[in-house]
């Protein structure tokens, strides 16, 4: 063990200064470096009425009503870990690994130390974040919910993540990303590394609302077996920086099944490079990969990727995009790698303005065209998502609202 991880953080080391291959290139050494320590937070509903505002409108309830256990990490220390369903496991990572010996076989196995500078970065800080396991045939009695805040400015969040869906199980995870309020500049990386087990399900929605000058990093790594489903949700309504995430996910037995959704709009001054990746490892396993973009003045990059690698795989690919100005765009870039004959995999794509036609015909029945274009929009951007917060639903329909107003 002691051998390995001398090998990891040589690896680290060399990859300090490692461009990404997409997205713009940070310079680290302008963030400092997030606390570690902070006040515990026992209760999420004595925060200020502020805080938790931000919290709702990515999807975590102070109350915890509904939900079988909360965590915070603000900055880089973990202040809130409830648990109320005994059917799951919440930790932080650093607990997990001083709990677990054999989690060392899970730590840094799926995302690699060297991919770039922010998971060098995220490794040599020594990132904690959190740890859920449910236990092989347990189901979760409702959503685990999650949060990840930024609370000082100018500073480097590191976040390291490890998910185990045993054999049989099933968990539901609602994640948000977020920023306290002040807090205007700084930078998230975000390490997560999920399994899925033989027969095992993960329904994991993540939600993003950062303030306008924040660059994230996120990079996930997911493996499913046997007869296991991982569902993704990523949610990016409102302006920031950059966003770059490419998640991966390893179908590695057969019969394996996977959906990612991507619903986001880019404004004004952001860069969104959102990516998703299917790689078929085994036989009969299963993809579907879908994304609803809109840009209103910012560049939007949609990127799909299907590798098939095993007999009787299928997959599809949708990436579909709106411009709604003059001054966005949008860049959809779908790819299809098919190494084995019985294969199937095809994609659809477009990118375009709302029809001109569609909001007559809707004003033609009662609708002003701002209720037109909304309605349009809110078509578009739906994609079946289930287990959205109230509240969260609310922000949702206020942004479309706002976006059928810039038209």
């Amino acid at each position: 063990m002691q051998t390995e991880q001398v090998s990891l953080k040589k690896r680290a080391e060399s990859a300090a200064e490692k461009k990404a291959a997409f997205g713009e290139d940070f310079e680290l050494e302008k963030y400092e470096e997030g606390s570690k320590v902070s006040k515990p937070i026992e209760d999420l509903q004595s925060l200020d009425e502020e805080s938790k505002k931000t919290l709702l409108q990515v999807g975590v309830i102070p109350s915890e009503e509904g939900r079988s256990g909360s965590f915070l990490v603000l900055d880089n220390a973990v202040s809130h870990s409830t648990l109320k369903d005994k059917n799951v496991e919440l930790m932080s990572t650093h607990k997990a690994m001083e709990k677990y010996e054999w989690l060392k076989d899970y730590s840094w196995k799926l995302v690699q130390v060297d991919a770039d500078k922010y998971t060098a970065k995220t490794y040599l800080e020594d990132a904690d974040g959190y740890f859920i396991r449910v236990p092989a045939g347990k189901k979760t009695s409702m959503p685990v919910q999650t949060c990840l805040m930024l609370g000082s400015k100018k500073a480097a969040q590191t976040v390291h993540n490890i998910i185990i869906v045993e054999e049989g199980a099933t968990l539901d995870i609602i994640t948000g990303c977020t920023t306290k309020k002040g807090v205007e500049e700084g930078l998230h990386l975000g390490i997560s590394e999920m399994y899925i087990k033989k027969g095992g399900t993960l329904n994991f929605t993540m939600i993003h609302n950062w303030a306008e000058q924040i660059g994230v990093r996120p990079r996930t790594v997911v493996s499913v077996e046997e007869g296991g489903t991982y569902v993704s949700n990523y949610i990016c309504l409102k302006p920031v920086r950059s966003v770059q995430t490419y998640p991966t996910v390893r179908l590695e037995g057969e019969g394996a099944v996977t959906r990612l959704n991507t619903i986001a709009i880019a404004h004004p001054g952001s860069e969104l490079d959102l990516g998703s990746k299917a790689i078929f490892n085994a036989p009969g396993t299963r993809a579907e990969l879908i994304s609803r973009t809109i840009t209103i003045g910012g560049r939007l990059i949609a990127r799909g990727e299907m590798i098939g690698n095993a007999k009787g795989a299928k997959g599809h690919l949708e990436c579909k995009g709106l411009v709604l100005t003059d001054k966005g765009s949008q860049l959809a870039i779908p790819i299809l790698e098919a190494n084995v004959d019985d294969i199937e995999l095809t994609h659809e794509a477009a990118v375009g303005k709302i029809a001109k036609d569609q909001v007559e015909y809707l004003m033609a029945r009662g609708l002003t065209e701002d209720e037109a274009v909304g309605m349009i929009i809110r078509g578009f951007l739906d994609v079946g998502i289930r287990g959205i917060p109230e509240e969260l639903k609310e922000e949702i329909e206020n942004t479309i609202a706002q976006t059928a107003l810039g038209m």
